[in-house]
């Protein structure tokens, strides 16, 4: 109780130290990139601060006339990693381009901005300076927020569901039913079910599925062992004793959202103003009915955080603070022609309705969008079967050979998607929708040039436009 009430303090005035500070220094700007497993977040930042570097491909964001010059510095926070802008950057870029590793940890980059004032005092005032700081952390932590409402026994009997339909979930079936909730907790015991749970995690993400909870059990980094990342979902015994393994895993459940879920809130989280959220739809359709409506169970919880008023440990972390701008972009629209953007954009904003009207109660400003923060294709047509297809066609990353993609003709009627994957259907009726796995184009950008993107300049004007 100490620590919450004297963290409270430390927020509330700093919270009044930058508010007093504000009209002398320069503004600054908080960007969290968030997403799930795949949806490009690592992409995403690199290719926007390269595009903001070298603005000829952002003639969408409206302050590009007035920015006089766009400079790196040495972000704020000493304690948080630096994003490895230039090794990413090496990776996109280089004359064998790959796609560089994704997100691990937390990580953040500042991004200054020399802009000339405009109006009616733009001649007797000088440029100012804006500053843009990105927070990246992994999607995997992002799962996490959701539990910050649930008990252990709600979570498990949810976790336990979702998994019961799923073929990944034989592994972790066939240990639970060898184990007793109410026996005694023995540590080996607890430490085969963790793992069981882990693995079933591993197998149900290369599945394509996104609510894969606890995040960090994917991505452990220091805490791999520790109590708190041993434990799994179970069945609630009638009375379990105090020494019961569901009460021992009920207590490292607690610790873990105590521990580590409100500990990223604290340190990372409370103090961003704008938010992009990545999601790879178009992998979640590739991967079936059951994937698409996880992905959208997984983003209504997600999404929930955003609204800190509907939960008292949130209101408490905030301190009153709120995103006021989000935007759900699906990734990835490189691979589909240009006529199915529409499509993709309109499915994207119908499978995030109900996160969608969250974030909008609270009053922030929301939009879909669909992107590609680095263009890896190029659009062709081609005759098969008798008629003509619009196709995109890119470089292999598994052989590096040229291929051509025709996705699949994506309804314009997005409730095609939404009612088979509300109610269960295994597989598409009507049409498979297919993926490849492109590699970076090899590009030769001239000077003044940014790497080159799908509708990247519109989110930066969403994003944060207005406060240039």
């Amino acid at each position: 109780m100490f620590s919450s009430i004297a963290g409270g303090l430390w927020r509330s005035t700093q919270d009044a130290a930058d508010l007093a500070l504000a009209p002398f220094s320069d503004p600054v700007i908080r960007l969290g990139v968030t997403g799930l497993s795949r949806a490009g977040k690592t992409v995403f930042i690199t290719s926007l601060v390269a595009n903001l570097m070298d603005r000829a491909r952002m003639p969408q964001l409206a302050a590009n006339p007035r920015i006089l010059a766009a400079y790196l510095q040495p972000q704020p926070d000493d304690t948080m990693p630096r994003f490895d802008l230039e090794g990413h950057l090496g990776a996109l870029l280089g004359p064998e381009p790959y796609w560089p590793e994704g997100t691990r940890r937390a990580s953040q980059l500042r991004l200054s901005l020399r802009l000339q004032p405009e109006g009616m005092l733009a001649g007797v005032q000088g440029p100012r300076t804006v500053h843009l700081d990105i927070v990246d952390y992994p999607g995997e932590w992002l799962l996490d927020l959701g539990l910050l409402e649930k008990s252990y026994a709600d979570w498990s009997a949810q976790a336990l569901r979702r998994a019961e339909g799923r073929a990944e979930g034989a592994v972790y079936r066939e240990a639970l039913a060898k184990a007793d909730p109410a026996a005694e907790h023995e540590e080996p015991a607890a430490q085969a079910l963790a793992r069981a749970w882990t693995t079933y995690l591993d197998t149900a993400r290369e599945a394509g599925y996104s609510d894969l909870t606890p995040g960090r059990f994917l991505l452990p980094g220091e805490m791999e062992g520790s109590p708190v990342l041993t434990f799994a979902p179970m069945p609630k015994p009638d009375d379990p004793t105090r020494r019961s393994l569901w009460r021992e895993f009920e207590r490292r459940y607690d610790s873990y959202v105590r521990n580590v879920v409100q500990k990223f809130f604290r340190e990372h989280f409370a103090r961003i103003d704008r938010q992009v959220v990545l999601v790879d739809v178009l992998g979640a359709i590739h991967a079936g009915p059951r994937a698409v409506e996880d992905l959208r169970e997984a983003m209504a919880d997600i999404l929930g955080a955003f609204r800190p008023g509907r939960n008292a440990v949130l209101s408490r972390l905030l301190r009153g603070r709120r995103i006021d701008r989000i935007l759900f972009a699906a990734t990835k629209a490189d691979h589909l022609h240009h006529s199915q953007h529409p499509a993709l954009q309109a499915i994207t904003e119908a499978l995030l309705r109900d996160a969608r009207d969250r974030a909008d109660f609270a009053g922030a400003t929301t939009q879909a969008m669909a992107i590609a923060a680095l263009r890896a294709t190029v659009e062709d047509r081609v005759e098969h079967g008798g008629r003509s297809l619009d196709v995109v066609r890119g470089r292999l990353a598994e052989t590096g050979r040229m291929a051509a993609l025709h996705a699949g003709e994506l309804p314009s009627d997005p409730s095609k998607i939404l009612s088979p994957a509300r109610s269960g259907a295994e597989r598409w009726l009507d049409e498979d929708y297919g993926i490849m796995n492109f590699a970076p184009a090899r590009l030769e950008l001239a000077p003044g040039e940014g790497p080159p993107h799908i509708r990247l300049d519109r989110a930066a004007q969403f994003l944060f436009g207005d406060r240039l």
